[in-house]
């Protein structure tokens, strides 16, 4: 009897044993800890955003991932966040990719004067783009998701209602927004937003070619007191993007979890800067500031200005063997339809 018994609790302590053993083997998996490079200021609300994306990512994969980010670019300088990316130094990064002109080329598509009326409309096209054309540009990293700022305008201290008012101003710009700036009569002169608030309050510039958020978000409207809106308006896009390895060498249950978060943060983010832009256009008005919307005439007349600069892009994107002309239709065929 004592053999049968035996015989009989050997298999289930071993299933015991195997399963207790299992469960410490999960319990006790090593966390995977991350490090988020932003340049965006720790009080600022996309640090708060992209450290809500963090905490998600946490919660959702039970603590088995911790993100650590690190704002006001106190890991790598804003121009450098993509390859130090690449090069491990930091897990995953956000920056802008006209810091870097000519680096991500298809990309800066939606840097042109297309006529991006709002954060969120030109968040959904950039992510569209990216799905529907693969840039082999993003190919040394794992792209997270894309977002774009609302639409870029001239802000100054005098009304500027014209094209005369542009000639000779000296006025902030990166990328392709300073090739905009340059066609609209104006002197492009390139630096980060970090620098700008400075360089308006001391006459290195006289305006600044940005979104309505910074108006708040970079205390701008303490130094601009007009911004003009015209309908042929581009957006800076912004890269969310991590180490290809480490992303390889996520478990593949983690890497769908943060695929989805990805996913819902394209359409969280967009909503969340098209808020600061009015809150920016609100901060505007309340210091006694104006935001002017050009007449239909004078805007066309910016419009023929800028029209050569698509063309441009076309046969930039033409020489070096990429389908401008296919990314650039795709942008108004969208743009029109929504």
């Amino acid at each position: 009897m004592k053999k049968v018994v035996a015989a009989f609790l050997f298999p289930c302590w071993f299933l015991l044993l195997f399963s207790f053993g299992g469960h410490c083997a999960y319990a006790q998996e090593k966390v995977i800890k991350l490090k988020f490079s932003t340049f965006f200021p720790a009080m600022h609300k996309e640090t708060a955003n992209v450290s809500e994306w963090a905490k998600e990512v946490e919660k959702k994969t039970n603590g088995r991932v911790k993100v650590d980010v690190f704002p006001g670019a106190i890991l790598t300088p804003p121009a450098q966040t993509y390859e130090s990316v690449v090069k491990g130094i930091a897990d995953i990064g956000e920056s802008v990719p006209s810091y870097t002109a000519g680096r991500f080329p298809l990309s800066e598509v939606i840097d042109l004067p297309l006529g991006i009326k709002t954060a969120a409309q030109g968040t959904r096209l950039l992510n569209e783009v990216y799905k529907k054309f693969k840039p082999k540009e993003w190919d040394t990293v794992k792209v997270m998701f894309f977002w774009t700022s609302g639409p870029h305008m001239p802000c100054t201290k005098q009304p500027l209602t014209s094209l005369e008012g542009m000639k000779g101003l000296k006025i902030r710009s990166t990328g392709t927004s300073a090739a905009i700036v340059q066609a609209l009569g104006a002197a492009p002169v390139g630096m980060p937003m970090s620098d700008a608030y400075d360089a308006m309050a001391r006459g290195v510039v006289n305006g600044l070619f940005i979104p309505l958020e910074p108006l708040k978000g970079w205390k701008l409207a303490e130094v601009v007191n007009n911004c003009t809106f015209w309908g042929s308006a581009g957006a800076n896009g912004v890269f969310v993007v991590m180490n290809k390895k480490k992303w390889e060498s996520l478990p593949k249950d983690i890497q769908q979890i943060i695929e989805g978060i990805n996913e819902e943060w394209i359409e969280k983010t967009g909503k969340m800067w098209n808020a600061m832009d009015k809150e920016g256009s609100d901060l505007l008005v309340q210091k006694g500031g104006k935001v002017i919307t050009l007449s239909p005439e004078e805007d066309a007349r910016w419009r023929k200005l800028v029209e050569p600069l698509l063309a441009d892009y076309v046969n930039r994107m033409k020489a070096k063997g990429l389908p401008g002309d296919a990314a650039l239709k795709f942008c108004v065929d969208y743009l029109k339809n929504r």
